[in-house]
């Protein structure tokens, strides 16, 4: 209760996120149709959506606004936790596919598979692949950050390298000898944990998951910036060089924040995948990691709640503008970012902020420089 007392601005964004967890499956379910409160499932699965993009928004966040570590490559985590995902569902279809194999995927069946590959077992089980939803991407990230930390890989160059990494992995998921489903993905998921991926009532229950995982990452992320390590990782930020002087293992820093932010990623995708109903090469695409740092952009950069603010309104602006103007969207998103970048640097929480306190312009917003 002291984060409702001492942050107004907190409050606010946890009360909101609330009442969407809350309210919108309540009215899907309880209401008719014809009422004006009711949500159609497709309005459910859209918010739902939106949530999830929110959580990864909140993961880059911690680990470019906090930690200044500029991540080309945080859409690669998010695949791979909906990959996890995707596979326990494809698990679960059975002899239900379109070739009635109880054991092989269809796609597998079609590619004249003769057994189920090694990494695809355990996946029957809901906890086993929750658990790979965490350490598929955390282990990569372990990694990888481990061996560009430790020879002290930062800036563009590490932005750079993380970008290769996602495009490296697109590659790999649309070969179909790699054993999940090539270009098409995995898709034609059926239940989850026995009950049907398509029924209204699953679809309210995976939005509520998506929003209280989103609240409960939202105030970890905070208590984590808040504490001692949470401002050695700020202070490595600003001045990297004089935290390694006071004797503090700044490659260590880094690569926890690195895997928490992955793992996090990991998360929002495992919850993405059966409100969308597929997983496929695509989501590895640089464009998506490109749009998730415009998305903490606009929102704000090291505020936490901007990265929410910030996923949900350029996920929603896209909604909208794809469907009247299609090829005009990567433009508006591109115009977006210069204008953010050149007149908002703190994104629309810093104007919002300067906005309701004008007095406190010279005031470096939290998570800021001094």
């Amino acid at each position: 209760m002291n984060i409702l007392k001492q942050d107004k601005t907190y409050a606010s964004v946890l009360m909101a996120l609330a009442a969407v967890t809350l309210i919108i499956p309540f009215c899907n379910l309880i209401t008719s149709a014809d009422s004006p409160l009711h949500f159609s499932a497709y309005s459910v699965s859209l918010i739902g959506k939106y949530l999830c993009f929110a959580l990864l928004g909140l993961s880059l966040d911690m680990v470019w606004g906090y930690a200044g570590i500029l991540v080309l490559g945080q859409g690669a985590f998010f695949a791979l936790g909906g990959y996890a995902m995707g596979m326990y569902l494809m698990r679960q279809i059975g002899n239900r596919g379109v070739y009635g194999n109880p054991e092989l995927p269809d796609f597998m069946v079609f590619l004249n598979w003769s057994e189920l590959p090694w990494y695809w077992h355990g996946f029957e089980h809901f906890g086993f692949a929750m658990l790979m939803v965490f350490l598929a991407p955390g282990i990569l990230a372990f990694v990888f950050g481990w061996l560009a930390f430790r020879s002290r890989v930062t800036g563009v160059y590490l932005s750079i390298i993380t970008q290769a990494l996602t495009y490296a992995l697109l590659l790999a998921f649309f070969r179909n000898e790699m054993g999940f489903g090539g270009n098409n993905g995995l898709t034609d998921f059926k239940d989850i944990l026995g009950f049907n991926i398509q029924s209204e009532a699953v679809r309210s229950v995976l939005l509520l998951m998506s929003g209280l995982s989103l609240i409960g990452a939202l105030l970890l992320c905070r208590w984590i910036a808040n504490s001692k390590l949470g401002r050695v990782v700020t202070a490595i930020r600003d001045q990297e060089s004089r935290v390694r002087f006071l004797g503090y293992r700044v490659e260590l820093f880094k690569l926890w924040v690195f895997v928490f932010a992955a793992m996090l990623a990991g998360l929002a995708g495992a919850l993405y995948v059966p409100q969308v109903g597929i997983i496929n090469p695509s989501e590895f695409s640089p464009l998506n990691s490109l749009e998730i740092v415009i998305w903490v952009a606009v929102g704000g950069r090291g505020t936490l709640y901007g990265a929410i603010i910030g996923a949900v309104l350029v996920n929603y602006a896209k909604s909208v503008l794809t469907g009247l103007m299609p090829d005009a969207w990567l433009f508006c998103l591109g115009g977006a970012f210069i204008l953010v970048t050149l007149l908002l640097p703190d994104g629309i929480v810093g104007l919002l902020r300067r906005r309701i306190k004008p007095k406190s312009l010279d005031l470096p917003l939290e998570g800021e420089p001094t």
